[in-house]
């Protein structure tokens, strides 16, 4: 049986949908499935636009075949090497050894790496190149980082089409549909779309601005994606999302919680401060980020404006899903974000300390005012805290802030603090033969609460 669906007169897609697979790339869960697509081209020249996943493999071969009808492939157009797009490569030289591929010397190489064979009668194209199938001509544009150092676009000036890789897809199965205005996508994709794009191509903010800008000097009626479905209306609107993305420019101005919590303390002060900030008004999302899975928090965290970090203090440091999420966001290069921090710790908080020093990795993330700190649980009166932080927030997201608000000096903790254990002794001075109740370490082993 055939699924293949016309994208034009003679542009057919033949890829497969995979609804088995539990996470995409072995990291991101994909509960509503993944599509790969792949394109063929009956023009007087046949064009196999890239390949797909083992997982889908046997519905490709076969719609490649039915789609062909006899005819011979002549080109096959790499885009992009990675597996899940490339992985079927080698078997397709071995089925169709008459084909040539079309790619730059950077596919080449992973040709060879990933196959152990080199490519049939390759025509290595550079950008600017073109090629003609007969009604059709292809001019080729790198895309290096969007999101391999091989990448590239290709375009049909034709019908004016972008063939582009992995830039504007989308996380989920097609469900028989093609077109992303078969849908509402608004609704129902544009969550999984910016989840694809923050986990997978984030990090390259600024390459996905260069081909943005090679994009704009064309005149593009549709785009055909490697994942995800067509866009051939409203181009305006996906356009618009890339730019900000790209740019690591809010989407919504709001607040995102992040909280992860052991014995309830840390999720009940966020639970209140997110109260209040609706009360006031403050479009809120949370997330507890010990069971939510780390790939939607951090899409999240590029589409709001504001974020909260709670977390407990964990073996000295921050709890494990809290850092893990942080250190995901650097690695993702977020930024240009206003941020508020909450810590708990029950004899020596420190994650807020570390939380911050984080943050101070990333680019344009502003602390609005000193952590809020839980000693186990919410004390009587910390209440007030998280109203005057929801009224920080607020004021922030609404524009009104004019400078972070600083605890005054004279507030924060003094004291000492067991560099073993992390217990802290609350005074002035420590005594010379003061040992600490927790670790039994001497008084050298204390150091000031900075």
């Amino acid at each position: 049986m055939y699924c293949i669906r016309k994208v034009t007169n003679d542009l057919l897609w033949i890829g497969g949908n995979d609804r088995q697979t539990p996470k995409f790339e072995a990291a991101h869960p994909v509960p509503r499935g993944m599509s790969y697509n792949s394109y063929l081209l009956l023009d007087e020249k046949t064009v196999l636009f890239d390949t797909v996943d083992r997982a889908v493999q046997t519905q490709f071969f076969e719609n490649l075949e039915q789609a062909l009808h006899g005819r011979k492939l002549d080109y096959v157009f790499v885009h992009h090497m990675e597996p899940d797009h490339a992985a079927t490569l080698g078997d397709l030289m071995i089925r169709y050894p008459e084909a040539r591929i079309v790619c730059n010397g950077k596919s080449v190489n992973m040709i060879r790496q990933f196959h152990c064979a080199d490519p049939n009668h390759a025509i290595l194209v550079n950008e600017g190149d073109t090629i003609s199938t007969g009604r059709h001509t292809f001019t080729f544009a790198n895309a290096p980082m969007v999101h391999w150092p091989e990448v590239m676009v290709s375009y049909d000036s034709t019908d004016k089409i972008l063939f582009s890789a992995d830039a504007f897809g989308t996380f989920g199965a097609l469900n028989g549909v093609l077109f992303a205005d078969e849908l509402d996508f608004d609704r129902d994709w544009l969550d999984e779309a910016r989840r694809y794009y923050t986990n997978i191509v984030g990090k390259y903010g600024p390459q996905v601005a260069a081909l943005l800008k090679k994009a704009a000097g064309l005149d593009i009626q549709m785009i055909c994606p490697l994942h995800g479905p067509v866009w051939r209306k409203d181009l305006g609107y996906i356009l618009d999302k890339y730019s900000k993305w790209a740019a690591y420019e809010p989407e919504e101005q709001g607040v995102l919680i992040a909280f992860a919590s052991i014995y309830g303390g840390t999720e009940t002060a966020a639970a209140i401060l997110a109260c209040r900030l609706s009360e006031l008004g403050i479009r809120t999302e949370m997330y507890d980020v010990s069971v939510t899975h780390y790939s939607y928090v951090l899409s999240d965290c590029f589409k709001y404006s504001h974020i909260v970090f709670a977390s407990p203090t964990f073996n000295n440091g921050i709890f494990d899903p809290m850092e893990h999420l942080l250190r995901d966001l650097l690695h993702h290069n977020l930024q240009n974000r206003k941020v508020a921090l909450i810590q708990n710790g029950s004899w020596a908080p420190a994650s807020g300390k570390l939380m911050t020093q984080v943050l101070c990795e990333m680019k344009n993330m502003e602390l609005l005012q000193e952590p809020i700190t839980l000693k186990s649980a919410l004390a009587p009166g910390q209440e007030k805290e998280l109203e005057e932080l929801a009224q920080v927030l607020a004021a922030s997201v609404k524009g009104e802030a004019s400078t972070p608000v600083q605890e005054p000096a004279a507030d924060k903790p003094k004291g000492f603090v067991c560099k073993i254990c992390g217990f802290i002794y609350e005074s002035d001075t420590l005594p010379p033969d003061f040992v600490c109740p927790i670790c039994r370490r001497p008084a050298s082993d204390f150091e000031p609460v900075t």
